[in-house]
């Protein structure tokens, strides 16, 4: 099968979960024989187009000109992945196209409808989720389009029932267009042959216990609520250092709090961090900790979890059903730092028991989660699309031979109703 992505975000540009999802998914598919090809966007010293692990990735720049704002990015972003997208078809009949997230919906709903080829959407977090609901022109606009992807789509696809849930009120979908797929992880791909006694150095003293949190810092990743329950845990765990990797628009928030609470002498922001780099932190942390207020899914907890670091997660969106709780993590109620305290000093009063934890999530990660067999999930989803009837009479094709003329534009039959926002 000949599959087209698109992605705003794919390594080494690295905003979000995105990116990792994308290039695993689009490996495990291409180690499977199917031909996978990446339209994403370009960023300086990267070639604009490269063939890695079976994957063919073309980079794009957004149209030419400073863009007025995020938003104007985005839109000349699409032009740009648009006019890829068609030579690209041009050269070879692609099957379908997958869009992931909003920020490229404008392309894969062109292409659909140039080429007359189903468009299948990945939903990976939603605006109405990420701030509580619309309040203001800019998310109402995002969950705007959101919804117009979803519409779009053939099949919509997220990556938990939390998820499910969430998409099929906002976007009010018909449950059949919706499908579950979890991602997944490599285990291998987080795990270290030995700790780099040079990063202990560089991050911690030898005496200190390890906090460490990766992320993007946005608010609804809580990075706040752990900063409140730091001085709770000192109290118990005097010799303690939270390591912080990652960047985001309430960095500068987060250093204020830090400062307001007085523990700039515990607390390390690592900013930016390779891979490399990322997977001797987990290899010498006591915990990871991710407290977050709201979560579709939670890569960052598999990741530590193949790490074989013991994971305290806050109980909310995918979280809840990755971790289970008192088995192979931890999770504490959302935004509530007496909890996370209580929970974080006793893993680390009792060292054997956080390791048992970790034993067991490591199990769960090879055993549930291998990109292998999520693959094969999503070629179930792609076939039952690209060879239903449906696909087959809105491109006018015969069960044996294809014929691309006199195609008639039809939106899928499980197309969801209208906007809740119109």
């Amino acid at each position: 099968m000949r599959i087209l992505m698109l992605s705003w975000e794919y390594p080494p540009r690295v905003v979000g979960g995105i990116a990792h999802v994308v290039s695993e998914l689009s490996r495990a598919l291409a180690s499977e024989g199917n031909e996978v090809e990446v339209v994403t966007a370009l960023e300086e010293n990267l070639p604009e187009m490269e063939t890695g692990g079976g994957v063919t990735v073309h980079r794009v720049a957004p149209y030419h000109g400073r863009p007025l704002n995020f938003f104007a990015w985005v839109h000349q972003l699409n032009l740009a992945m648009l006019e890829k997208g068609v030579r690209l078809c041009r050269e070879k009949s692609f099957d379908l196209v997958h869009a992931h997230d909003w920020l490229v919906a404008y392309a894969g709903r062109g292409l659909k409808h140039i080429f007359q080829i189903p468009l299948i959407a990945s939903v990976h977090a939603t605006e109405f989720g990420r701030n509580h609901g619309l309040h203001t022109d800019e998310q109402r606009y995002i969950g705007e389009v959101e919804w117009s992807l979803t519409y779009e789509a053939w099949k919509v696809i997220c990556n938990s029932r939390y998820m499910r849930s969430e998409i099929e009120g906002v976007f009010n979908l018909p449950p059949d267009k919706i499908a579950i797929i979890p991602n997944g992880i490599r285990a291998e791909a987080f795990q270290v042959s030995a700790p780099d006694p040079a990063v202990r150095q560089r991050f911690a003293a030898a005496e200190e216990k390890v906090l460490f949190f990766i992320g993007r810092l946005v608010r609804e990743k809580g990075v706040q609520v752990l900063l409140e329950a730091l001085p709770k845990i000192s109290e118990r765990i005097p010799n303690l250092r939270l390591v912080i990797a990652g960047e985001g628009p309430y960095a500068e928030e987060l250093h204020r709090h830090t400062l307001n609470l007085g523990l700039d002498r515990r607390v390390t922001f690592a900013g930016y961090i390779d891979e490399e780099t990322r997977n001797q932190l987990y290899a010498l942390a006591d915990l990871a900790v991710f407290p977050s207020l709201y979560e579709p899914f939670g890569l960052v907890a598999l990741e530590a979890m193949a790490a074989q670091t013991p994971v305290v997660v806050s109980d909310t969106g995918g979280f809840a059903e990755t971790v289970q709780h008192g088995v192979n993590g931890i999770r504490v109620a959302v935004e509530n730092d007496f909890e996370l305290a209580e929970q974080i000093g006793m893993l680390l009063a009792h060292p054997d028991a956080a390791r048992r934890l970790a034993r067991k999530a490591l199990q769960d990660v090879e055993r549930h989660y291998s990109w292998f067999s999520i693959a094969r999930q999503y070629e179930e989803i792609y076939q039952q699309v690209v060879f239903s009837p449906e696909a087959r009479r809105w491109r006018r094709c015969s069960p044996k031979e294809p014929s691309p003329e006199k195609r008639e534009p039809v939106t899928s039959t499980a197309a969801s109703r209208p906007s809740r926002y119109s």
